[in-house]
């Protein structure tokens, strides 16, 4: 098979309005149309199943039906460009995003980012967290110049929306309540050992990881989360970093 059929074939496969490729024959006749409609129909399937298994709060969220009718859309337009599956849907969160018939939902793509965080970290190398013990072994005075290499499986979702409560209630990590408070809500994403982890984080520690991931010193990213808020609390966001094995190494 050329490679122009080869792509001919895979673009009709996730679109239902092409033809079948020509050249394309089956024991049972010269127009394989309902054989190939059949395999079409299983490659759909498939894909959608594969979503589902990527961001099931999302389609608990919206339920089954209307999440199998946007996960056909997102495949016509994204089709997987790799064999490996458990990577496939990274773009979905931002088509959601542009996709008018989820709009009266808004905080639905930021609750599948936060899937698509734990995927990956789940499939992230594995790493030994830093020990907090080294760093009381660096001179007071050099603390604010420190950086840190953050742990591979580390990643941060940050929301203007509650989606890390909506992301748990709709997982069973949380029970399900109505939602008083609707400030945003960031959380470390990260996988220390086996099991994939979501903290949700307070106000400024967010900006505080970002710009320590980013290999900022640690005396530049605590300015930075106190200026986003004036409480921020360094000892303490530093404890919580550590217990929760967000960094590798330090320089």
């Amino acid at each position: 098979m050329s490679l122009a059929t080869q792509s001919e074939f895979a673009a009709a496969l996730v679109d239902p309005g092409r033809d079948v490729p020509k050249g394309l024959t089956a024991w049972n006749g010269p127009q394989p149309a309902r054989r190939f409609g059949v395999y079409r129909n299983n490659v759909a399937i498939g894909l959608i199943g594969a979503l589902a298994s990527r961001f099931p709060a999302a389609e608990r969220i919206v339920g089954e039906e209307f999440f199998a009718a946007m996960a056909h859309e997102f495949i016509q337009l994204h089709p997987p460009r790799s064999p490996l599956l458990f990577a496939y849907g990274d773009d979905f969160p931002d088509f959601v995003e542009g996709f008018e018939p989820a709009r009266e939902i808004p905080y639905l793509p930021d609750v599948m980012r936060l899937e698509a965080l734990r995927g990956g970290a789940y499939h992230a190398a594995d790493a030994v967290p830093l020990d907090a013990a080294l760093v009381a072994t660096i001179e007071p005075a050099c603390l604010a110049e420190l950086t840190f290499v953050p742990h591979p499986s580390a990643s941060l979702a940050r929301s203007a929306y509650p989606a890390v409560t909506i992301w748990a209630m709709n997982t069973g990590e949380n029970e399900l309540t109505d939602i008083d408070d609707w400030t945003g809500e960031d959380a470390l994403v990260i996988r220390p050992q086996m099991i994939v982890e979501v903290h949700r984080l307070p106000p400024g520690s967010a900006t505080f990881l970002e710009q320590l991931f980013a290999d900022a010193a640690l005396g530049e990213a605590y300015e930075a989360a106190l200026a986003e808020a004036a409480n921020f609390d360094l000892s303490a966001n530093l404890a919580g970093a550590f217990t929760a094995g967000a960094f590798a190494a330090i320089r």
